[in-house]
């Protein structure tokens, strides 16, 4: 899952079918739970998920519930099945409006741009995906700061496609079928990583922009450098 790090390509194609769980009665299960997240070093996150085979079954109906009852306890944008223990190829992810508002005015910021500018904030509802495949549109990339539940505590600056198309199953047996571009493309990446085994600190050139967060934004020289210079 993505983190409060971040908050750490595209035109609809085709059809695009969001799941909005709150509405979607054949998702809904009284008996929904907060999943145990896994950490880094756990099996389960170093290992590619299986497939689903029965995208309506009564445990994948279960699974998907407990996922976005976590993922809305913890306060992030995504969570794939391996970060719950469960290794099967499901993510659930969203990008709220006023997440999507902060990520675009800090892209602008960076980019130099005036509010209002070209950066555009792109919320999406609540999806679920299920045996996801991605393909990029172009090679371009883009550095980013990406944290995950499974490292509690980190961030580091990871490289992602710009821009991709996605295709996965949904809960109700329809297809999904998207372009995405900028957080929202990353946040797909990030979390159908988890699905072959990948952590984000896998995917990153520079380990030096790797880190604790809250020791990531010092600027102080420690106590010994201090009295060196002085």
């Amino acid at each position: 899952m993505i983190g409060e790090a971040f908050y750490h390509t595209h035109t609809a194609m085709g059809r695009a079918e969001e799941v909005k769980i709150e509405s979607n009665a054949n998702i809904k299960d009284p008996h929904m739970a907060i999943l145990k997240i896994a950490r880094m070093g756990h099996p389960v996150l170093a290992r590619a998920a299986d497939p689903v085979e029965s995208l309506q079954s009564r445990e994948i109906r279960r699974l998907v519930a407990d996922m976005v009852d976590t993922l809305d306890d913890t306060g992030g944008v995504g969570l794939a099945a391996p970060q719950v223990h469960v290794p099967k190829r499901v993510v659930v992810f969203h990008v709220p409006e006023n997440r999507a508002r902060a990520i675009a005015a800090a892209e602008a910021a960076r980019n130099g741009e005036d509010e209002g500018g070209e950066t555009e904030a792109e919320a999406v509802p609540m999806t679920v995906l299920i045996n996801p495949a991605i393909e990029p549109l172009d090679e371009e990339t883009a550095l980013g700061v990406e944290g995950c539940l499974s490292l509690p505590g980190m961030i580091g600056m990871v490289p992602r496609y710009k821009r991709i198309r996605y295709r996965a199953d949904s809960p109700d047996g329809s297809v999904i079928e998207r372009e995405a571009s900028g957080f929202h493309a990353r946040v797909v990446q990030h979390e159908c990583d988890h699905l072959d085994g990948i952590l984000y600190p896998m995917r990153m050139d520079d380990l030096t922009t790797f880190g604790y967060s809250e020791e990531m934004g010092r600027d102080e020289l420690p106590l010994g450098e201090r009295m060196r210079r002085d």
